[in-house]
């Protein structure tokens, strides 16, 4: 009985993580194409740039921050382009841009040209995610939105593994001719994706310039006339003229990116702090990371459940907010400790990390999918991005300067802000639930199908 038992939850996990037919399908596969690619690209990079191209470290990290800002500045207008011809055309663009982008670092011979490549290589890659969610929103129904999302990072976080150990074989041979061989995968990897979403279906601008207009038409189309100048107020309350002017939905973004300092922590503040703070071995880094890795191929579909509506999206990062602090708290108190000590609460606190970092990663789509007015997806998704910007600008600086160099007190600050965020989320959630309500108030039945 309990072999039959546990054959049925292995199915139920199986059907869960293997994408239905169909659009479905063909977004994993382009999923885990990118992701071999990014793989690939983002563990020998560094490398490639100090030992092929000869920048020193200063320069790679200065390149690396400019492009990270240059991709921030396109991600709300690259947005508002999708609301206008639909996501798939934009999204194909981007990837064959990437193509030849990669391409031409097989040609870098200097800090000008990293930098201007890296620019114009952040600026597509920053844009690629709003767009694959604008995406998703358009050719899935709102059921299947967030558990297709789940799918995507699963099988994302897949592919960067086989990607990572294709590099890491390139890394062992090393030498010019390795590491241009890894560029030219991923750039082949990325005209690869345009292909697949070429394939993809979609919705033209044409369609989405109608949602939009039909979405306001009706709304003022049943008020009287004596009533115009109020609905005009009450829509300027809840269509922003822009995306950035929503303050609530602003604010969500921001307390995500907060919560998404998981991703530094594990990358960036773990590794130092297991090194220059404990007393276990440095191997153990690789081993959480593997960790985290499996869990959240293994369980990111399943955590998703919950984040099928606004405030149980909320819900789910409320939760994460709380796991993420008491994993702060874990590693605080591996400071100074024997690696007998250090090693068991290392994992126990990766383990709740990754708890955290499912709920977090849930709970973002579902109100990136849940929250935004009709028709302007793409701008909103945009505006979202801003938060995980957030976090890749400021968080390894943030978490460096908190948990290792203010040691307990650092992870305890630390877990204070994670607390906070995930707590605000819900109250955030509601009231910009309340600001879209008088839009369903006013909307028509839909229309019987036939």
């Amino acid at each position: 009985m309990a072999g039959n038992r546990a054959a049925t939850v292995v199915r139920s996990w199986a059907a869960d993580m293997v994408p239905a037919p169909g659009p479905a399908r063909g977004l994993a596969v382009l999923t885990v194409v990118q992701s071999v690619g990014f793989g690939l690209f983002l563990s020998s990079s560094a490398i490639f740039f100090r030992t092929s191209v000869g920048l020193t470290a200063g320069q790679v990290g200065l390149g690396l921050s400019i492009a990270g800002l240059a991709g921030l500045l396109f991600t709300v207008p690259i947005g508002k382009l999708a609301d206008q011809l639909g996501a798939r055309r934009p999204l194909l663009a981007v990837y064959a841009a990437l193509a030849a982008l990669f391409t031409a670092y097989s040609a870098v011979g200097g800090f000008a040209g990293f930098v201007t490549l890296a620019c114009a290589i952040s600026v597509c890659e920053t844009a690629s995610h709003p767009l694959r969610m604008t995406l998703t929103h358009e050719v899935f129904e709102t059921d299947a939105r967030v558990k297709v999302s789940a799918q995507m990072r699963s099988l994302f976080n897949l592919g960067f593994l086989l990607g990572a150990a294709v590099a890491g074989g390139a890394l062992s041979v090393g030498g010019r001719s390795a590491f241009l061989a890894v560029i030219l995968l991923t750039a082949a990897a990325h005209a690869c994706c345009a292909v697949l979403t070429a394939r993809l279906p979609g919705r033209d601008g044409a369609a989405a310039a109608k949602e939009a207009a039909d979405s306001e038409g009706e709304t003022a189309g049943d008020e009287t006339a004596e009533d115009e100048d109020a609905v005009k107020a009450l829509d300027g309350s809840k269509r922003p003229r822009s995306g950035l002017r929503d303050v609530r939905f602003v604010a969500l973004s921001l307390l995500c990116g907060v919560l998404e300092l998981y991703q530094p922590i594990l990358t960036v503040a773990l590794p130092l702090w297991i090194i220059g703070r404990t007393h276990a071995p440095g191997a153990v880094n690789s081993v959480l990371l593997m960790v985290d890795t499996v869990l959240v191929i293994a369980f990111q579909v399943a955590a998703s459940r919950g984040a099928e509506t606004a405030p149980g999206a909320a819900r789910l990062l409320r939760r994460s907010g709380v796991l993420l602090a008491v994993c702060c708290l874990f590693f605080a108190l591996t400071q100074d400790a024997d690696a007998w000590v250090a090693v068991p609460l290392l994992l126990i606190g990766t383990a709740v990390l990754v708890l955290g970092e499912l709920g977090q990663a849930a709970g973002s789509w579902g109100l990136s999918l849940h929250l935004p007015p009709p028709g302007r997806q793409g701008e909103y998704q945009g505006v979202f991005a801003l938060g995980r910007g957030f976090q890749q600008t400021v968080g390894p600086y943030l978490v460096t300067a908190l948990a290792v160099h203010q040691g307990r007190l650092g992870w305890v600050v630390l877990a204070a802000l994670l607390l906070v965020a995930g707590l605000a989320c819900p109250p955030l959630t509601r009231a910009a639930e309340k600001t879209r309500e008088p839009a369903k108030d006013h909307d028509p039945e839909p229309a019987p199908s036939h």
